[in-house]
């Protein structure tokens, strides 16, 4: 092989080589690209399941609330009931006794009367 020839393959490596090296070098920085854009898609994603647990939480947190209030209204409603029905009770037990009552003191009066004429 002529000193030439050899000298135009030599170039012709040297090309090929550094080509390649470029083509390395591309992939090298997409991959980082790739890798930077994947870091960043999964700490949004992140964030948002983050968020979503709070919105949740404090859904969660109103509905409990509200169930409470509710059964706590329910309640309030069901002892003022019973309370009205005690009362009712003790009102007309005491109307039933009033009448007694009112012969009694009036009879005792009358005692009285009769004891000092």
């Amino acid at each position: 092989m002529s000193r030439e020839k050899e000298g135009l393959m030599k170039t012709d490596v040297l090309k090929s080589i550094k080509e390649t090296e470029e083509e390395y070098q591309v992939m090298i920085r997409d991959a980082q690209a790739e890798r930077k854009k994947s870091l960043s898609d999964a700490d949004l994603e992140a964030e948002n399941m983050v968020q979503k647990a709070h919105k949740d939480a404090g859904d969660y947190k109103i509905q409990r609330l509200a169930e409470a209030r509710a059964d706590a209204q329910n309640r309030y409603a069901e002892i003022v009931r019973e309370g009205e029905t005690r009362a009712e009770a003790l009102a007309a037990q005491g109307n039933k006794n009033r009448a007694k009552a009112v012969e009694v003191i009036v009879s005792r009066f009358k005692e009285q009367l009769h004891v000092k004429a």
